[in-house]
């Protein structure tokens, strides 16, 4: 009996044995086919990508694309890293630790890509995992995406070099504001001359047309060679380096003697054009309409200067977009502004030629700063509405070096939009310009007629021809330079228009002193004729 129950207790424990070893295997089965199941949703989110892309199907990108960043975050793999790669699209996860001493990736992407000689190339600081570390040591997770395609992040105005986006997020936090830069280099297999290249971020909900635009804030750009561009950039997002047709880039050596004439010539400008307006106030008598004219020129070209100067301070990295967004725009305002008075100085000198110096329009001044001061406003504020028009703008500069020829771009505040560069800077300047110059030639016509009518040459019509020939050729025909930028005219045109344009406020300044000392010498010759009258009573 005592036999029969010991051979009992074996078998249950022999079952229980195999129960709790089938247990163990269905857990371990279990939880290797959610560790599949977990690495294999990054693929499938890719493939709906490279289904969308190839097809060309309307679908909501940001949230496919989060959906592809979320499920690479909860990613479960062995190791401390995992690559996953489609046609098109590849991505990597990285497990790193609060002791992560920095990371280095090289191009190990496409076969294609390998093939057309293109590569890329990042490098993240020790820095990147500090703050996520101070709030709450933990495992981290870096993952990295690579896009072959710029189907999801359409630019209108730009190329993207090799169609090629790269993309890093660290975590569910945001990364930003770093002391040491993230480096991206780009590597293209043909040379980029005749292109200005720039290094910009994906910025979601900066546009209302589509999920995002491409933003250089925070991303310094250097041309290391002719097909090489590396960027640095303060903060982790999408990357990629936008290609524009330019003109040659300015020669460095040549950058320095533009830079102290554009620095001398505006502060001269500046003070001068404060003198001018002091000195208008100054005077008991306020002066005509016309001396008004000449005062409202001179409040935009002081603005002009004043933002001219500015321009390039908000474009580094620390400050905020907003700031160069409003800097560019006063720019553009003041430009715009300058360039509307230019050309209500050749309306107003025409309609005093025309009428004999006898005119009189009602609220006449009023009207004129409606359209000097208002129209710019409005197209501006349109602009920063409607548009992102504004922001940092690239300036490329080429270097000379022992290997060869280096480039890197330099920054300032302005137009960034080809479009409106085109129309309103360029087309806008030009238009007033050729009006000056044909009020120009009408004006020096009206006089010579009015010389040969009186068979002599009258000292006042001699006077009246230097000074409407200063007058027009100072307030307009200089910007008409900014046209003959282009082959051999482009070393002149620099220097020519940075000095001209520069001491735009001190040439009107010195007009200013001539009209008024000519009006005290008419005033005290007017004064003696009257003296001489009283004594012959």
């Amino acid at each position: 009996m005592s036999r029969r129950k010991t051979v009992l207790r074996r078998d249950q424990l022999r079952g229980m044995d195999c129960r709790g070893a089938f247990f163990l295997c269905l857990c371990f089965m279990t939880s290797q086919s959610e560790t599949m199941d977990t690495s294999q949703e990054p693929l499938r989110c890719m493939r709906k990508l490279e289904t969308v892309s190839r097809y060309r199907r309307p679908a909501p990108f940001p949230d496919i694309i989060r959906d592809l960043e979320n499920s690479l975050l909860n990613a479960s793999f062995r190791g401390n890293n995992l690559t996953l790669q489609t046609r098109s699209i590849q991505s990597l996860i990285f497990k790193l630790g609060c002791g992560f001493a920095g990371l280095s990736l090289n191009s190990t992407t496409m076969e294609e890509y390998s093939k057309a000689g293109v590569s890329h190339a990042m490098y993240f600081p020790a820095e990147l995992t500090k703050d996520a570390c101070r709030a709450r040591p933990r495992e981290l997770r870096l993952i990295c995406i690579y896009f072959s395609t710029a189907y999801f992040f359409q630019n209108a105005n730009s190329l993207v070099l090799n169609n090629y986006v790269l993309g890093a997020q660290l975590g569910q936090g945001h990364v930003s504001n770093l002391n040491e830069p993230i480096s991206i280099s780009f590597q293209h297999n043909q040379s980029l001359e005749g292109y200005m290249v720039t290094c910009v971020f994906w910025k979601e909900g900066a546009s209302k047309h589509y999920w995002g635009v491409w933003s250089p804030e925070g991303c310094r750009t250097e041309q290391l060679s002719p097909s090489r561009v590396l960027c640095r950039c303060n903060h982790l997002s999408y990357f990629a380096v936008l290609m524009q047709l330019s003109q040659a880039p300015i020669p460095r050596e040549l950058l320095v003697p533009l830079m102290y004439i554009s620095l001398v010539g505006c502060s001269i400008s500046i003070v001068s054009s404060l003198l001018t307006i002091l000195l208008h106030f100054q005077a008991r008598k306020q002066g005509d309409s016309m001396t008004r004219i000449h005062m409202n020129l001179h409040a935009s070209v002081l603005l002009l200067n004043v933002a001219f100067l500015l321009s390039p301070l908000p474009a580094t990295p620390p400050v905020p977009g907003s700031a160069c967004t409003a800097v560019a725009a006063i720019l553009h305002f003041a430009l715009l502004s300058c360039l509307t008075w230019t050309a209500i100085e050749g309306f107003n000198l025409y309609l005093l030629l025309g009428h004999v110096y006898n005119i009189y329009i009602r609220r006449y001044l009023l009207k004129l700063c409606a359209v000097g001061w208002g129209v710019p406003a409005l197209l501006v504020l349109f602009l920063v509405v409607e548009s992102s028009a504004y922001g940092p703008c690239t300036i490329p500069v080429s270097s000379s070096q022992e290997n060869g020829t280096g480039f890197q771009n330099m920054s300032m505040c302005w137009v960034q939009n080809r479009w409106v560069h085109s129309i309103l800077v360029m087309g806008y300047g030009g238009l007033t310009s050729l009006f000056n110059l044909v009020v120009l030639v009408w004006a020096l016509r009206v006089l010579q007629r009015l010389r040969a009518r009186n068979g002599v040459l009258n000292p006042r019509a001699c006077r009246d021809s230097v000074t409407v020939l200063g007058l027009t050729v100072l307030l307009g025909t200089t910007w008409a330079l900014a046209f003959f930028s282009f082959d051999v005219f482009l070393l002149p045109q620099l220097f020519l228009f940075t000095t001209f344009n520069s001491l735009y406020g001190f040439f009107l300044f010195l007009w200013f002193c001539s009209q008024r000392r000519r009006s005290e010498a008419e005033m005290e010759t007017e004064m003696e004729r009257f003296s001489s009258s009283q004594t012959m009573l």
